[in-house]
C-alpha cells in the first residue's frame, strides 16, 4: 500500500503496510511507535475490511487502552466520518472494527472468540507474560493475520524482549525505533530528553531503548549491573574437583528454589539453579542425583527441622533418609541476609543457564507504602523465593568446604552485624 497518507511515517516503521506474520518495534521514548502504529491500523481499516484487536497484559477499563490514541489518529486523518466511535469499540463503514481486551483475564477457551481476528495490536508489550503469549499466538491464525508488538523494553530477560529481540521467529520483522529515528520529533521532548541525559541514570533505558539492569527500587541492583559489566554471568562448568552444595528456599504452594554452587579459593561458582512447586522432596532428590555431582553439603533454612503435621518428619530427617549430608542455615534476619550477600555478590559467578535465579534477583524488591512511598520489607512474591535462596547461600557460604578445606565458623560480629 502506497498513499500519501502511507509516506507520512517514519522510515524505520514502514514496513507496517508489507506483509509480516509478526511485525515488532521496540525502543525509547519519542520514536513515535504508538502514533505510527495506531495511525497504520487506521489506514488499513479504511481501506480494508479487517478486524483488528487491540491487547495489553492488563486492561481493567478501556481508558488504559489505546482507545484514545485510536481515536485521535482518526480525527486527525479525516476519518470522522467514516468511523463509528463507541464506548468499548470502533468501527467503520466498510465493516471494520476494532475490539479491546487485556491478555491476563484470558483463557484458552475465552480467548478463542478472537480467532477470526487480521491484526493483534499488542501495545506495552514488555509486561505481557509467557503464558499470555503461548496462548495468544496460536488463536490468531487467520490466514495472512499478523501479530504487531510494540514496547519500550524494561529488561533483558523479560518474555517478550526474549522471544522476539534475543530470539526473533524467521518470520518475524523486528526493528529498534528511537527518537533519533522521528523525522517529527518535537522540540519541547528534545528539551526533556537533553535534561535526563545530563541528570538521570536512566536515560539510555527511557531514550535510547536500551534494558535495564533490574526493576527500579531493586535490593541488587547495583550487584546484579557490576555482575553483567564484569562478565560474570557467562558460562560457569562444573569442576569436578570441587564440591557442589545444594541451597534450597522450600516451598510447595509457593516455588521450591534449589541453588547449586561450588566454592573456589575466592570466587563462588553458581552452576545449576531448579525452581519448581506442588513436588515431594523425594522427586528433588532423585532430580539432583542424576546430575551425578561431586556432593557437598546440602543447606536447609531453619524451617527444614520443622516436622511436617501430615508426616510426622522434617524436610531434614527425609533428606538425610535419602542419603544427604544436611546443614541447617545459620540464624539471621532478613536484612543482615540481605548485607552478607551484598558483600558477597562480587565473588559470584553466574552460569546462564540459572537465567530464573538471575531474574530473580533483578526483580527482588522492597514493598512500598501506600501512605507514605517509604520501602519497607522485601517483597513476597514470585522472585523472593530465588533471592532467598541466594541469601541462604551467602549466609552459609563460609561454613562450606571441599575435602581437604577446614570449615570455617562465621563471626558475624567482625562484619559489623549485630
Amino acid at each position: 500500500m502506497q498513499t500519501q497518507e502511507t509516506k507520512k511515517f517514519p522510515s524505520k516503521l514502514k514496513f507496517l503496510f508489507q506483509p509480516h506474520r509478526i511485525k515488532v518495534a521496540y525502543g525509547g521514548r519519542g520514536s513515535g511507535k504508538s502514533w505510527s502504529f495506531a495511525r497504520a491500523l487506521i489506514i488499513q481499516a479504511a481501506h480494508k475490511n479487517i478486524r483488528i484487536l487491540c491487547a495489553r497484559e492488563i486492561q481493567k477499563s478501556i481508558k488504559q487502552s489505546v482507545h484514545q490514541l485510536l481515536s485521535d489518529q482518526i480525527q486527525s486523518l479525516g476519518y470522522g466520518a467514516f468511523f463509528e466511535i463507541l464506548e468499548t469499540e470502533i468501527r467503520g463503514k466498510n465493516g471494520s472494527q476494532f475490539n479491546f481486551t487485556g491478555l491476563a483475564n484470558n483463557t484458552v477457551e475465552s480467548i478463542k472468540s478472537f480467532e477470526g481476528v487480521d491484526i493483534v495490536w499488542v501495545e506495552e508489550a514488555q509486561t505481557v507474560s509467557k503464558k499470555s503469549w503461548d496462548i495468544l499466538i496460536p488463536t490468531i491464525r487467520k490466514p495472512d493475520s499478523e501479530i504487531w508488538v510494540s514496547f519500550n523494553p524494561d529488561l533483558d530477560s523479560d518474555e517478550t524482549y526474549k522471544r522476539f529481540v534475543i530470539n526473533p521467529p524467521e518470520y518475524a520483522h523486528v526493528v529498534k525505533v528511537n527518537w533519533s529515528d522521528n523525522p517529527w520529533f518535537p522540540d519541547v521532548l528534545n528539551v526533556e530528553r537533553l535534561h535526563s541525559k545530563a541528570t538521570s541514570d536512566d536515560y539510555s533505558n527511557i531514550w535510547e531503548g536500551d534494558c535495564k539492569t533490574a526493576v527500579d527500587g531493586a535490593i541488587y541492583f547495583d550487584e546484579i549491573r557490576d555482575a553483567q559489566e564484569n562478565g560474570r554471568v557467562t558460562n560457569v562448568p562444573y569442576d569436578p574437583a570441587l564440591k557442589v552444595h545444594i541451597v534450597m528456599d522450600l516451598g510447595w504452594n509457593d516455588s521450591m528454589s534449589i541453588i547449586c554452587c561450588q566454592k573456589g579459593v575466592s570466587d563462588l561458582r553458581i552452576i545449576n539453579y531448579i525452581e519448581d512447586d506442588h513436588r515431594t522432596l523425594d522427586s528433588y532428590s532423585a532430580q539432583l542425583k542424576d546430575m551425578q555431582y561431586n556432593w557437598g553439603h546440602m543447606y536447609l533454612p531453619h524451617d527444614g527441622q520443622t516436622k511436617d503435621f501430615k508426616y510426622g518428619t522434617s524436610a531434614e530427617e527425609i533428606m538425610r533418609r535419602y542419603g544427604w549430608d544436611v546443614r541447617i542455615v545459620p540464624r539471621l534476619d532478613i536484612e543482615s541476609g540481605i548485607k552478607i550477600a551484598r558483600m558477597n555478590f562480587h565473588r559470584c559467578y553466574f552460569d546462564k543457564s540459572t537465567e530464573r535465579l538471575i531474574e530473580c534477583l533483578k526483580h527482588y524488591r522492597r514493598s512500598i507504602n501506600a501512605r507514605t512511598e517509604e520501602p519497607g520489607a522485601p517483597l513476597h512474591d514470585e522472585y523472593s523465593h530465588g533471592a532467598d535462596a541466594f541469601r541462604y547461600l551467602c549466609v552459609s557460604v563460609d561454613k562450606m568446604s571441599n575435602e581437604t578445606w577446614q570449615n570455617q565458623e562465621i563471626h558475624y560480629s567482625n562484619l559489623g552485624i549485630v
